[in-house]
């Protein structure tokens, strides 16, 4: 039987705050309670945002919450071959696609769409592919790349259902409805999602369940903000062949106004509250954990 193991895995685009502190903790409450193992992981994929103070600052503000996690250190940025792999399986398996609009263009799209009635959004209300790139010629696609246009990899979630079938993962947290036990997952909400661009070979979708599966987590405790993404984590996982985790998603921290902390909001920024004194038990009280 595979030890229990939980992960915390950040972006180092801004400092964390306190919604941070209340996954980091939660995973590292968990991983104790059930004697596993704690991981970190670098979600670094996104280089124009990502910086090297803000991964030092990580490292700082968990070590200052009394985390201990163990090494090495899974970095996004150094693997890109595995997701490439991924790609290739999928690739060879009719499952995705070029397009290359702009997001101007695909604005322009949508709004000619909704012209005719309303276009459906996305559980994150981002409205869903409008193009019609899934039918261009394999000649004119390749035509297209060898001429060095942009373009983003799409994933035929209309294929890519009907070959993985009926889908479902067990939450052992609760969705945004109290949704927890067995979850039926829906994909499609999502449509034809990207999983990688000309100049990034991966997605967030794509490579979290590449390096789920490459650590060996059995544990994924995150924001209940991700509960509907984590219908196409299992789709891919599905596709690719790889295990299915437990899921556990938690309650948000939100600011005074009612919204969802971001990095950007230096009131609720770990290193702010350490610098006005606040201590890690304190935390603790803030996130609710106490």
């Amino acid at each position: 039987m595979s030890v229990p193991t939980f992960r915390f895995a950040p972006s180092p685009n801004g400092y964390l705050h306190l919604g941070h502190a209340l996954s980091a903790l939660l995973n590292a409450d968990m991983a104790r309670a059930n004697s596993g193992r704690l991981l970190l992981r670098i979600e670094d994929v996104d280089t124009a945002r990502c910086r090297p103070e803000y991964e030092t600052a990580i490292y700082e503000d968990l070590a200052w919450l009394g985390l201990h996690w163990e090494f090495p250190i899974r970095r996004q940025s150094e693997h890109w071959d595995n997701y490439r792999d991924a790609l290739a399986q999928l690739e060879a398996m009719g499952l995705i696609y070029p397009s290359f609009e702009s997001r101007a263009e695909i604005t322009r799209l949508v709004t000619d769409r909704k012209a005719q009635g309303p276009w459906p959004r996305d559980p994150d209300g981002t409205p869903l592919y409008p193009g019609d790139a899934k039918n261009m010629s394999q000649t004119e696609r390749n035509r297209r790349i060898e001429a060095g246009e942009p373009y983003a990899l799409r994933l035929d979630m209309r294929a890519a259902m009907a070959r993985a079938g009926t889908l479902t993962w067990i939450e052992t947290g609760a969705g945004p409805a109290g949704e927890t036990g067995s979850v039926a997952a829906d994909p499609s909400a999502w449509g034809d999602v990207i999983l990688a661009r000309k100049e990034t070979p991966t997605s967030y979708h794509l490579a979290v369940i590449v390096d789920d599966a490459a650590q060996g987590v059995t544990d994924v405790v995150r924001g209940r903000d991700l509960f509907y993404a984590t219908a196409v984590h299992r789709l891919l996982q599905v596709l690719l062949g790889l295990g299915a985790p437990r899921y556990h998603h938690h309650r948000l921290v939100f600011d005074e106004t009612g919204n969802k902390l971001s990095k950007s909001t230096q009131s609720t920024g770990l290193r702010e509250l350490r610098a006005r004194g606040v201590t890690p038990a304190d935390i603790r009280s803030l996130t609710g954990l106490d």
